[in-house]
């Protein structure tokens, strides 16, 4: 991991300094380069709580941004050292501004901004342009230009996928290439830095308009995102307790309204802190993540799975009554006991885990009560019980 970061930061460095001596640069393009690094700012500033929020609640997985708006923007309009520079300014106001304590990631990050660019420029040389600003004309211009911004995504895209999966070698891959929809926000980006590139060949100063649009279209695209990663648990996918509890409350009131059963399990992973002392915390969390994706493959589409806290998880199974809901989480309990793990060890040796074992408390509805918090305390008592009982089993609430 730490030699593919190193190896992408020296590429990007010796591109950059290569590409930069190539072309000269005019006041006309020193001019446009104002603009953009005026407006990236202005922009980063006006979302900056929004993004400070979201790289909290991701982590380290794949992080969507429009920071592309502007750098490839600058790919069509000033020399390629401009848009090295606007890179720069981008990434280093985007750590002393959002994330102080991750410099090395803003790094990675600013040097992937240096290749993917470096990359559309070489396809946009296709077109022989006479100098900048670089829009392509034409039919054949604007297939070179669909060409260079696929290129530029791409290369940004690889690049950053290739780390995510490095930092985790044993994460789904659904987390680690991220969501498709991410990718449209890109797109949106990349089209956005187009219409910038107009605007300034032929009325720079109606960027302050479009500042409005992206400003908004920002907010619109990603507090979404935002909000989906602020109830879903960055560890394991599932979701938040607190979400979970929210969504629960309303799942019991409906089915109270029809006279639907509905069954709650807590579950806790045997001897974890045994596992984090002796294999470390990284371990512990591909752990958990493994757990949660059998808890995902055991359960329906409807059913509601999150963690709970630490090595806690907890569930709720519309329609599963007293008849059903021993043996559901029996069924949850001999999967977890199957389960064989590939994880790296403390010395980043490939290591199969085995023999992890999960107790288990069940509680339903109406028979143990008809709140959430009610069913809760029942589920965590009988959890308890199954606890003392020798662990590695189940235990369904006694009836009040």
């Amino acid at each position: 991991m730490v030699s593919y970061v190193l190896t992408v930061d020296l590429a990007a460095a010796v591109v950059a300094i290569g590409m930069s001596l190539a072309i000269p640069v005019n006041s006309a393009d020193l001019f446009r380069f104002g603009l953009l690094v005026a407006g990236a700012v202005v922009h980063q500033e006006a979302v900056r709580n929004i993004e400070l929020l979201r790289e909290r609640a991701v982590g380290s997985g794949l992080l969507t941004n429009l920071k592309s708006l502007w750098v490839f923007a600058a790919v069509l309009s000033v020399p390629p050292s401009l848009v090295f520079a606007v890179t720069a300014v981008v990434y280093v106001h985007a750590w002393y501004r959002t994330s102080p304590g991750t410099l090395y990631r803003k790094l990675f990050s600013g040097a992937t901004m240096v290749l993917a660019p470096a990359a559309a420029i070489a396809v946009l040389q296709l077109t022989r342009p006479a100098g900048y600003p670089m829009i392509p004309h034409g039919l054949p211009g604007l297939v070179v230009l669909i060409a260079a911004g696929t290129t530029f995504w791409l290369v940004n895209y690889a690049l950053v996928v290739g780390a995510v999966i490095l930092s985790d070698p044993h994460q789904p891959a659904r987390r680690a290439l991220g969501s498709p929809s991410d990718q449209v926000v890109v797109a949106a980006s990349l089209g956005l830095g187009v219409a910038l590139t107009a605007m300034l060949v032929w009325e720079p100063w109606l960027v302050a308009v479009l500042m409005i649009t992206v400003i908004a279209l920002h907010r619109s695209l990603l507090l979404p995102h935002f909000q989906e990663a602020a109830r879903t648990d960055s560890k394991t996918g599932l979701l938040t307790a607190g979400f979970w509890h929210e969504v629960a409350v309303k799942e019991l009131e409906r089915a109270g309204r029809i006279a639907m059963p509905i069954g709650v399990l807590m579950l806790d992973l045997d001897y974890f802190k045994s596992f984090n002392d002796r294999m470390g915390h990284l371990v512990g969390d591909q752990l958990l993540r493994a757990v949660a994706d059998e808890l995902r493959h055991e359960t329906r589409p409807y059913d509601l799975v999150g963690r709970f806290g630490g090595e806690e998880f907890v569930m709720l199974l519309p329609g599963a009554g007293t008849d059903q809901i021993e043996k559901i989480a029996d069924r949850i309990r001999q999967r977890i006991s199957r389960l064989s793990v590939p994880v790296h060890g403390p010395h980043d040796d490939p290591v199969v885990v085995g023999g992890l074992s999960v107790s288990i408390g069940a509680a339903t509805s109406p028979e143990h009560g008809q709140e959430i918090d009610r069913l809760l305390l029942a589920a965590d008592s009988a959890l308890l019980a199954a606890k003392e009982a020798g662990r590695n089993q189940v235990r369904l609430a006694a009836t009040p």
